[in-house]
């Protein structure tokens, strides 16, 4: 599989706007996580989003532009998965520290 340098920037962009998205709900501020933590998890949140919608075979059958509606809403999901994990195994950690 070779990699473009468009493919790049759609996952940049993909990333900071789903990552932004997300930061803003759940930190409930218009700058959510800051600009680069918003970016990095719009992107784990991407792989998550597209490895569970390729797993569940989900084609919400939004169109095919570069940047489609479809990866945004699968990168924020997997944003929102992705914090939860954080979330949990945070609380998890806290527990176990005397």
């Amino acid at each position: 599989m070779d990699i473009t340098l468009g493919q790049v920037l759609v996952w940049l962009i993909v990333g900071a706007l789903a990552g932004s998205l997300t930061g803003m709900v759940v930190k409930r501020r218009r700058e959510g996580y800051g600009r680069f933590t918003n970016v990095g998890i719009g992107l784990v949140g991407a792989l998550i989003g597209g490895a569970l919608f390729d797993i569940l075979h989900l084609d919400l059958g939004l169109g095919q532009l570069a940047i489609s509606f479809e990866d945004l809403l699968s990168a924020f999901l997997g944003s929102l998965i992705f914090l939860a994990i954080v979330w949990l195994l945070r609380k998890r950690w806290k527990g176990k520290t005397p």
